[in-house]
């Protein structure tokens, strides 16, 4: 949540010109930093990477690990490009440290919210339950997704070193990590009911 809020006031520091370039960068820059974390953390927390089955070589790999390992990978690539935006000075180098990693991050992020769907589906047997924060999480998280995958596309560096669509990907990159931010605050009161309910389990036993 502190890396989207970071990445979300770097954004709108370029959209509303609040600020310097240098200063989104920074912004961006740290709140990177806070994404891989938070990445890594998720990734230790998803369980063994692999499960059995009754079927092929009798092992595959988990939904949930393979989301939470693929968007780590993203986080890092986006270490790569907010890095890069604050050395690079040639197109070139623009292209290679920037924009490459960046739609790189973009791409491992979308594969990583197809497996949330895929390991959602596998543990409650459907992709309709609005009633419950995770459904909410998933979907968010998605479209925060695809919003990065925009402002990729948008960021884009030309032949002249301008970008194809800063509108696009400054606007894309806010809306994405807004819904990063929230798909992240609405799964915190689940997580303060879990503890109080492992809690409750406990003084029982």
């Amino acid at each position: 949540m502190i890396g989207s809020t970071l990445f979300a006031v770097g954004a709108a520091v370029a959209i509303w010109d609040l600020g310097s370039a240098s200063l989104t960068n920074m912004l961006c820059f740290i709140g990177a930093w806070f994404f891989t974390a938070a990445g890594l953390m998720q990734t230790a927390l998803s369980g063994a990477a692999t499960t059995k089955v009754d079927y092929g070589t009798g092992r595959m790999f988990r939904a949930v690990w393979l989301a939470a390992a693929i968007q780590s990978i993203g986080t890092i690539l986006f270490n790569v490009s907010t890095s890069g935006a604050l050395s690079a000075h040639t197109v070139l180098a623009e292209e290679r440290l920037v924009w490459n990693p960046d739609a790189g991050g973009s791409v491992a992020f979308l594969i990583s919210a197809a497996f949330v769907y895929v390991g959602y589906f596998r543990e409650r047997d459907t992709l309709w339950e609005p009633g419950r924060s995770e459904w909410w999480a998933a979907h968010i998280n998605m479209l925060g997704c695809i919003a990065f995958g925009v402002s990729a596309v948008g960021a884009f560096i030309l032949s002249d070193g301008s970008t194809e669509n800063a509108m696009l990907a400054n606007w894309g990159t806010l809306i994405g990590a807004l819904c990063f931010f929230f798909s992240s605050a609405v799964v915190l009161p689940q997580l303060g009911w879990n503890r109080r309910t492992s809690e409750a389990e406990s003084s029982t036993a």
